[in-house]
């Protein structure tokens, strides 16, 4: 493994301390934090429910830390169903051997198949127990993700896995450990590596009601919005090649709780909503969770406007 100078961790970590929000007094510990990361003390299991691999995906577009600096170097990474090389057999020792040995911080991808067990497997074993397992053994789990921050799409109405949230399953298991929330449809980079840096090094975050690090989810995105001057003056969008508020074509900025619009996407080149579509509220502990959930109502939004 290469090994990287104290001045690019002063580097990372100046860039830490503004995403989280932290002046530059908190330099040391974060450089200090970053080094944990990479020295192995900080070791990672990351497993998946049901989802798609978009917060591993997510991660992969990490920048400044690029994403093969953050796997190899930050993030001392004992297994990722995706991303590591070992399979099979090979694999699934691998996290037994893991979690014999505990003291890791759990990173738990997708839901909980808690109603139908056997819709989840790995290793022959249904996920639900093995990260029921994983998490008696950890220092801390991060639900990361939508979908296992909230139960996401997999737990949508009348679905027939009876999935739910990686941390009401937990609750449900009996199994109490320091638990955090980081929904998204996926997850930022910045959000998880940010949060393992600060548990590192200062605690568990502070969180909100729901479990979220207050840094990444305080405000709501409607408050931070390039648009919200447009909103205030009713300067509303009919359609999506409009300028103007996307509030009538289904925005659900006014209910969701984010940085997006402040840190951006894609190696901080756009957002939702500078692209010119609404935001669909993928950080909402209620995305896509109910049929009333709509992604774009805009029929009925313009119909009540104009009557």
């Amino acid at each position: 493994m290469s090994q990287i100078d104290r001045r690019e961790f002063l580097r990372y970590g100046v860039r830490l301390a503004a995403l989280m929000g932290m002046g530059r007094a908190a330099l040391p510990q974060l450089a200090e934090g970053l080094e944990q990361l990479t020295s192995g003390t900080a070791p990672v299991l990351w497993l998946q429910g049901q989802s798609c691999s978009g917060c591993s995906v997510s991660l992969l577009n990490s920048d400044e830390p690029g994403p093969v600096t953050v796997l190899t170097q930050y993030i001392s990474l004992l297994f990722h169903s995706t991303l590591s090389t070992a399979t099979g057999e090979v694999g699934m020792n691998i996290v037994h051997r893991a979690i014999e040995e505990g003291g890791y911080y759990l990173v738990v991808e997708g839901s909980m198949s808690a109603g139908m067990p056997e819709a989840c497997l790995m290793g022959h074993e249904p996920i639900t127990r093995l990260v029921s397992r994983a998490a008696q053994k950890a220092k801390a789990v991060i639900a990361i993700g939508a979908c296992a921050a909230f139960g996401g799409i997999p737990a949508a109405e009348n679905n027939p896995t009876g999935a739910m949230s990686v941390p009401d399953f937990l609750q449900r298991e009996g199994v109490s450990k320091p638990t955090i929330r980081l929904p998204g449809c996926p997850c930022h980079p910045d959000w998880l590596v940010g949060t393992l840096v600060h548990v590192l090094k200062f605690g568990l975050p502070p969180l909100d009601t729901l479990g979220r690090p207050q840094m990444f989810y305080n405000r709501l995105i409607h408050d931070q919005c390039p648009r919200f001057a447009d909103y205030e003056r009713e300067n509303f969008a009919r359609t999506f090649s409009d300028e103007g508020c996307l509030f009538l074509l289904g925005c659900q900025g006014p209910l969701t709780q984010a940085d997006c619009t402040l840190r951006h996407w894609n190696s901080r080149v756009n957002t939702c909503i500078k692209a010119n579509a609404p935001c669909i509220g993928c950080a909402s502990e209620d995305f896509a969770l109910h049929s009333s959930f709509a992604f774009y109502p805009k029929d009925e939004l313009l119909s009540a406007k104009e009557s």
